[in-house]
């Protein structure tokens, strides 16, 4: 089996990745994450994610690289991550009471066979209306500002959504495994199932 590449640095998705029990490494791959004028969240997380996984993918050419990247959609507006606490806090107050859609897009390049899939999972989020005090205090204890919107459900974040749907209970951290497993065996992949 070739090797198996990471192009992320985000520790939600190698602890996500490590679940497929598939040995792996992880390279930080150095791709503005900026969004591009007219793109839609979708578009942005797709193009990220492919750029991630061919930036990696040139430094190692014999291994299947797996790109990643989510954009929350907030009336067709990207919100990605927030990087400080003044920011965390203004994409939760633009979010409260609301239904938000986070696209996680997933990307795998392999060059033998010769395989480059992109696809999307979404995410639909109904975010709580809650006191700005309460905010603060998950900001605070949390400190999110490396997860899309601000929104970091896997932990204490899971107090501020009232629902979550979505075909993939993977996505929203980061990684949807369900597609993943499903582009690896395109790639010749299987996993170590007994």
């Amino acid at each position: 089996m070739p090797p198996i590449v990471l192009a992320s640095t985000s520790p939600y998705r190698r602890e996500l990745l490590a679940r497929l029990r598939l040995p792996f490494s992880v390279a930080a791959p150095e791709v503005d994450e900026s969004a591009a004028a007219g793109e839609t969240p979708f578009e942005t997380a797709c193009r990220l994610a492919l750029a991630k996984a061919h930036a990696i993918s040139d430094r190692f050419p014999d291994a299947i690289v797996i790109g990643s990247d989510q954009v929350a959609d907030v009336d067709g507006e990207p919100l990605s991550k927030p990087g400080g606490h003044d920011a965390a806090l203004a994409q939760l107050l633009r979010m409260q009471g609301r239904s938000i859609v986070f696209h996680t897009a997933l990307a795998v390049v392999c060059r033998a066979p010769s395989l480059i899939e992109v696809d999307s999972v979404p995410t639909t989020v109904k975010f709580r209306s809650l006191p700005r005090q309460a905010l603060e205090t998950y900001l605070h204890a949390e400190t999110p500002y490396d997860c899309a919107g601000a929104a970091k459900i896997e932990s204490l974040g899971i107090a501020l959504v009232e629902s979550v749907r979505s075909e993939d209970p993977t996505a929203l951290i980061g990684l949807p495994l369900i597609r993943l497993t499903s582009m690896l065996a395109a790639c010749g992949v299987s996993l170590p199932l007994p």
